[in-house]
This record gives structure tokens, C-alpha cells and sequence, in this order.
């Protein structure tokens, strides 16, 4: 859509309030965390929808600006966002909240199927649940990169770094963090011949119709020793219970190796869940022995079709290595605890990320060069998403997919005849809802599970 389509759509919204108060936040938040299905595309453009669209508590610049910066960090960049958005607003408390609320449905929801999957194993009904929701939620994915695409792509030389995003990584399987580094530097050089290519983050007529007052966001800045505070608090709440562990229980135990193994992860794995799934597969299945290669997969597809981060996943993960190796504890207490541990050692750091990086973020908002990197990353990771759709799309559609090499080229080659028709059919009438008739996600995904758990069942 052009840009001035869109700025003329926005000037006629109604002027912005002052900004919400804390209890309204909390609601707010609270709803993003128990509808934020389809994955860091999905959550990220829900989030776009309320708090920019209809909210309108943040602008369209300022989104982008916060949504580049958790591009280039670690772990769930969609919680992450959460977390700088609530601390715009309200600041530590704020961003507590938001990052709390994004999360905790997601990881008590995954902690009953983990306890139903373990007990009861595969039953039709629910197994049927799973299949329609994995097959509507590639419908949201694919409208969310729709949407992030129409906001972040303003001309051909964007669109040409969101499409070597996308070859990079999907054909040639590049390093995340090599194709946001790649796309900052070709922003921020360019950006001294032609700033006219990544200028703002919405073209000027964009920024001038959103809103202008946002008078709740937080411009405060951190002083020496308040930055050393929060790193301190930040590192001892990260560490401390895998440390608590390791004294209680030992060095070698199952919960202190959960606790090093997925501080680990949350430091070196980026690019989202999909990232995460190749790195905590090889160490889980072949070196650790917690599960097994399909449970992994298994534990993905929970993951998908559950509230909240796809990187959720870990918690399955960890409540079955503890569960098989109990230690002192009975297998369910000690499953129930090794996932808790996963979750809060894989999610804590992400609040120190964001409490440390944004105040300094923030401040380097109207530097030319730099705000030009941050455009041509969020280019870059259109294309990104773009890989996550069709990826996702490919082991949604198919039940056995082969990855060739031809040379430095990776291609993936699904078998045709295990093309699953059901999940195509209910995939396109969930496409065909929200993109044509623009239904909404929730009665998508609503009427998407009905219809898989009548198909399982007939």
C-alpha cells in the first residue's frame, strides 16, 4: 500500500490519548500474551495491530525503531519486543509486565500438554486440535509478513534487501546474525550517499500522522550506577538457580545441566525458535539424551500451536529430560521443575537485554546513519519471516521433506505423494478467511481446530 494511502487512513483516526494507565496496560498485555499465536511473524504483528493501529500508544517510527534494535539480540525477538514496548510506556515496571504476561500463558499451557503428553501420550481428539490449529496458523504468518512487508518495504532497494534476506538464508542457509550485520552495514554506508532510501522508518508523511504525543513513554536516562545496578540484579536472577542447583543437587545433575545448557542457548542462538530447534536438537537428543528426535519435532509442533514464543519449546524439552532423569524428586516433580528452570533461565535474560540496551537506544533515535542500519535490517528480516512462512509451510503441507545440496545451494525437495490434502484444504480456507474476507485470527484459528478435531475423529 503507499505510503500516502496509509497516511491519509491514519490522519483520520482520532486524535491519540496521553497514553494508558498501568491497569490498562496489564489488560492489554494479558491479551496480547493469550492470542499471540503464530510465531515471533504473528506476535509481532498483533502487537503492531493494537498497540500502533488501534491503540495508537506508540508510533509507527518508534515500533520499528524498538522492533530493530531486538532483531539484533539473542533469543525471542518477539517477547523482547514486548518488553521494550511495555518499558516505553511505563518503564521497568511496565516492561516487567509485558514480558510476564507475553510469556506465563504460553508456558502454563505448554506445562499441561508436557504433563498430558507424558501421561496419556497421543489421543485422537487432541491430536486432531494440533493438526487444525498448525494448519490455521500458517495462515497467520503469512498476513503477518504481508503486513510487516507493506510497513517496512517503501522502495526497490528495501525490497531487494528483504529479497537477499530471504536467498541468504533459505537457499544458502547464512548465519542470522551474518544477514542482520550484513543488511546494517549496507544501511548505514548508503546512508551517506542517498539518506533518502532509509529515511524514518514510515517516509515523513507516515511519521506526521502518527501519533505525535505519546506522553506516557518513558525518556528517562540511566546513569552509571543504575546501569551497574541492573546488571548485577539481571546476572544474579539469571544465575541463581542454576547455581542453587548445582550446590543442592550437584554439578552433575540433570538440573544443573538444563540450567547451563539453556543459559547457554539463550546467549548464542538467534534467529527465533526455528534457529533454536537445529542447535537444541543435536545437543538434547544426541549428547544429553533427554528425548528423541521425534519428540523434538513433536514438542515444535506444541510449541506452534500454543500462545506465546515458538522458542517455548525448550520447557518440553527440559520437562522431559527431567523427567527421565528425576534425581531426588518423584518423574513429575522433577519434569515440572527442569521445565520452570528451562523457561526462566531461557527468558530472564531477554528483560536484561532490553533493560540495559533501551535508555541508550532510545537516545540514538535521530541519528541518521544509525536509524538507516536499523531500516535496512527490519528489510532484511521481511525476508527472514518470509523463510519462517515457507519453511513452516513446507512441514505443515508435507509429512516427509528432503534437504539437498547442490554445491554452496540448499533446496528442500518435499515428496508429492505425502502431500497431506487435509492440511492444504484447511490451510486455504484459513488463508482464504483472513486475507479475503478478513476474519479475524481468533475465530480462524477457533473454527480451524473444530475442523481438525472432526477430521481426526471421522
Amino acid at each position: 500500500m503507499p505510503v500516502e494511502h496509509v497516511a491519509s487512513a491514519r490522519s483520520a483516526k482520532p486524535s491519540p490519548n496521553a497514553g494508558p494507565s498501568f491497569a490498562e496496560a496489564v489488560l492489554t498485555w494479558a491479551k496480547i500474551g493469550l492470542i499471540g499465536f503464530g510465531g515471533p511473524a504473528g506476535q509481532i504483528a498483533l502487537m503492531h495491530r493494537i498497540i500502533v493501529d488501534e491503540k495508537r500508544w506508540i508510533d509507527e517510527p518508534r515500533f520499528l525503531h524498538a522492533l530493530n534494535y531486538c532483531m539484533l539480540l539473542p533469543g525471542p525477538e518477539a517477547q523482547q519486543l514486548a518488553v521494550y514496548l511495555g518499558w516505553l510506556l511505563h518503564r521497568t515496571k511496565g516492561g516487567l509486565a509485558a514480558g510476564i504476561l507475553f510469556v506465563l500463558p504460553g508456558a502454563l499451557v505448554m506445562l499441561g500438554l508436557s504433563i498430558l503428553y507424558v501421561l496419556y501420550g497421543r489421543l485422537p481428539l487432541v491430536e486432531g486440535l494440533f493438526f487444525g490449529l498448525k494448519a490455521a496458523v500458517l495462515a497467520v504468518v503469512i498476513d503477518a509478513v504481508l503486513r510487516i512487508g507493506r510497513r517496512s518495504l517503501r522502495n526497490a532497494w528495501m525490497v531487494a534487501i528483504a529479497g537477499a534476506g530471504f536467498v541468504g538464508i533459505f537457499f544458502f542457509n547464512l548465519p542470522f546474525p551474518l544477514i542482520v550485520l550484513s543488511a546494517a552495514a549496507i544501511g548505514f554506508f548508503a546512508a551517506r550517499s542517498r539518506p533518502d532510501l532509509f529515511a524514518g522508518n514510515g517516509g515523513h508523511a507516515l511519521a506526521a500522522a502518527t501519533p505525535a504525543g505519546n506522553a506516557a513513554i518513558s525518556t528517562a536516562r540511566r546513569s552509571a550506577g543504575s546501569w551497574l545496578s541492573a546488571l548485577g540484579i539481571g546476572l544474579a536472577l539469571w544465575f541463581g538457580p542454576t547455581l542453587a542447583a548445582a550446590v543442592l543437587l550437584g554439578g552433575s545433575s540433570t538440573f544443573a545441566d538444563i540450567g547451563v545448557f539453556f543459559s547457554k542457548m539463550a546467549v548464542v542462538t538467534f534467529g527465533g525458535a526455528y534457529a533454536v530447534l537445529s542447535y537444541v536438537a543435536q545437543q538434547a537428543v544426541d549428547d544429553y539424551g533427554w528425548l528423541g528426535a521425534g519428540e523434538m519435532l513433536t514438542g515444535l509442533g506444541l510449541a506452534e500451536t500454543t500462545p506465546g514464543p515458538l522458542i517455548m519449546v525448550v520447557q518440553f524439552v527440559a520437562f522431559l529430560g527431567a523427567y527421565r532423569h528425576p534425581g531426588p524428586f518423584d518423574p513429575m516433580t522433577a519434569g515440572i521443575l527442569g521445565g520452570m528452570l528451562a523457561t526462566w533461565v531461557t527468558f530472564v535474560p531477554c528483560f536484561l537485554w532490553i533493560f540495559l540496551g533501551a535508555p541508550w537506544v532510545e537516545r540514538l533515535r535521530d541519528r541518521r546513519r544509525l536509524n538507516a542500519a536499523l531500516a535496512a535490517i527490519t528489510a532484511a528480516v521481511v525476508g527472514v519471516i518470509l523463510n519462517l512462512a515457507l519453511w513452516f509451510a513446507l512441514h505443515v503441507l508435507f509429512g516427509r521433506i528432503d534437504e539437498r545440496w547442490f554445491g554452496p545451494v540448499r533446496l528442500f525437495v518435499p515428496e508429492a505423494m505425502s502431500l497431506d490434502a487435509w492440511a492444504l484444504l484447511v490451510a486455504g480456507a484459513a488463508m482464504l478467511a483472513m486475507l479475503r474476507f478478513k476474519v479475524g485470527m481468533l475465530p480462524t484459528l477457533a473454527g480451524a481446530a473444530v475442523a481438525g478435531m472432526a477430521l481426526r475423529l471421522l
